[in-house]
């Protein structure tokens, strides 16, 4: 049998071993031990600010918990199962340090408001953090877009190729999707940073706390106005995930092109040894890695988010057990995210090269200038949609023929419609093609590098 915990003296028997294990948190709630005693600390401050405890007994328990801290961080303090979770290891580890005065912690407080409060700040730090990660993640997006702004690349649409880009243009996308990902963490820790401590187990306290001056301690913005909805809340949680999902997305999605990219039959990139591997029967072999792992985790960050859709939608107020399993998939995710951004940053930063040539020969490879030959025709006066028919006529027969359209004779182009001039040739060059698509957020040259300019000074800000 194991031993009865604090709460257990209503009990006459202590839990079954088994149920003890199955019921405990620690192996895992451990992550937010420092937060606890942060947010422990703020709870003894007010108790002593209002009068509720001595300021000698606040001091105490601020001291206390302090040494609680730094033992723990020298790994002295190191709880196990029996201390079901990190709340009582704490307040026990206290009571040993401080004596009897560590059994006043707990005034005016549940685990229930305890562990929300925990939650919150630990969310808030590593949302930070994961901001900080985006940024680089967007800087070096942005040095490479910077090499490569008269780069062209085919651009696709169904995964075929539609009309050439600037390789600046669409890394570009990718830099305005982890851009919104930054504003929406910035969103998401508004909601994050509001206290649940002083919501009680779920109707408050009948001790005459100060809510507001915990929260101004803890800095966050403000209060639960409703003590049932700060202790079950868990919104915040959910809209952390979602916005880590969309992460995954985003870099999933700049994952499959780079296997796309690398593989024999694109071979727009080269990986570096550094961010590879190879096979172990295939010596030439050259196996994208990271980008896999990539695309593979996302999956596990998508299943956090709909596990904890799952926990919510059936709960009643206020608190129940349930709740518990909230922590290991934020947790997980936060190391996901955090992860997955640093592996893709050095895979682009050091991990792949651009093969310019075979990029410079692929925009040559394709009828991605059809619509160009439209648009010729349309300036000069030819209806968009008959233009565009005449188009894919002589797309149709120039490939049964087995031409480009660069390689048609002016005669040619003249048989289709008169107005067709010498200058057509340089209107579906590649190189036109792109630079001439200058309407505001377009791939041509010019608004690409005030893009640039635009994109470096936000970061910068």
């Amino acid at each position: 049998m194991t031993e009865k915990q604090t709460w257990s003296q209503r009990f006459e028997s202590a839990l079954h071993p088994a149920i003890a294990r199955f019921n405990a948190s620690i192996s895992f709630d451990i992550e937010l031990i420092e937060y606890d005693i942060t947010g422990s600390q703020a709870h003894a401050k007010m108790l002593a600010h209002t009068g509720i405890i001595s300021p000698e007994e606040g001091e105490q328990l601020v001291t206390g918990l302090e040494q609680v801290r730094q033992e723990y961080r020298q790994r002295k303090f190191q709880p196990g199962i029996d201390a079901e979770d990190v709340h009582f290891a704490v307040e026990k580890r206290l009571t040993e340090i401080v004596g009897d005065v560590g059994k006043k912690l707990h005034t005016a407080r549940s685990r229930n408001d305890q562990v929300g409060t925990d939650t919150r700040l630990y969310l808030r730090d590593q949302i930070q953090q994961i901001r900080q990660y985006l940024r680089e993640f967007q800087t070096v997006l942005l040095d490479i877009a910077e090499q490569h702004v008269e780069t062209l690349i085919p651009g696709y649409t169904h995964l075929q190729r539609a009309q050439p880009v600037s390789l600046a243009h669409h890394l570009l996308a990718y830099f305005q999707m982890a851009q919104r990902d930054w504003e929406r963490l910035e969103d998401v820790y508004s909601r994050v940073n509001i206290s649940p401590l002083g919501c009680g187990a779920l109707a408050g306290t009948t001790f005459p706390i100060d809510r507001h001056y915990t929260a101004e301690l803890l800095k966050f913005d403000r209060v639960y106005a409703n003590s049932l909805d700060g202790v079950s809340d868990r919104d915040f949680a959910i809209e952390f995930l979602c916005a880590a999902s969309l992460i995954m997305v985003h870099l999933s999605r700049l994952s499959e092109e780079v296997i796309l990219w690398s593989s024999e039959e694109f071979r727009f990139v080269t990986l570096k040894d550094s961010c590879a591997t190879g096979s172990s029967i295939m010596p030439q072999k050259k196996n994208p890695d990271v980008p896999e792992l990539v695309r593979g985790k996302t999956g596990r960050v998508f299943g956090h988010l709909q596990a904890m859709l799952v926990i919510m939608k059936g709960l009643p107020l206020a608190y129940n057990k349930d709740l518990q399993e909230d922590k290991e998939g934020i947790f997980d995710s936060v190391n996901t995210v955090k992860a997955c951004l640093e592996a893709m940053t050095i895979l682009l930063r050091e991990g792949l090269e651009f093969r310019t040539q075979r990029l410079a020969e692929a925009v040559t490879e394709d009828f991605s200038n059809a619509t160009d030959v439209a648009d010729y025709l349309a300036a000069r006066g030819v209806p968009f949609r008959e233009a565009y028919n005449l188009v894919g006529k002589v797309v149709k027969t120039s490939m049964a023929a087995g031409k480009l359209l660069k390689d048609l004779q002016l005669e040619e182009w003249q048989q289709l419609h008169p107005v067709f001039a010498a200058d057509i040739y340089e209107a579906i060059s590649p190189r036109q093609v792109v630079s001439a698509r200058n309407s505001y957020g377009g791939t041509g040259f010019a608004q690409v590098r005030q893009a640039l300019v635009t994109a470096r000074t936000n970061i910068s800000n």
